[in-house]
């Protein structure tokens, strides 16, 4: 299992595109407030699974992914 996520990894689970997009978005700023100044980057796409899963409020473990 992958311990990062994308917006085709989001698309795939059945979110639509803009809300994708901003789930990514948002685990983006955490990242940056957490401390990692590496998210503040407009080409980086993967984000944690770990933060995605605090935003949506489920938990992707049993997920199967083709990427």
């Amino acid at each position: 299992m992958k311990s990062t996520i994308c917006k085709d990894d989001l698309l795939s689970l059945g979110y639509k595109p803009y809300t994708a997009m901003m789930i990514v978005r948002q685990a983006k700023q955490i990242m940056v407030q957490k401390g990692y100044p590496f998210y503040n980057n407009k080409r980086l796409g993967y984000v944690p699974r770990e933060v995605v899963e605090e935003i949506i409020g489920v938990s992707l473990e049993g997920e199967n992914h083709s990427a």
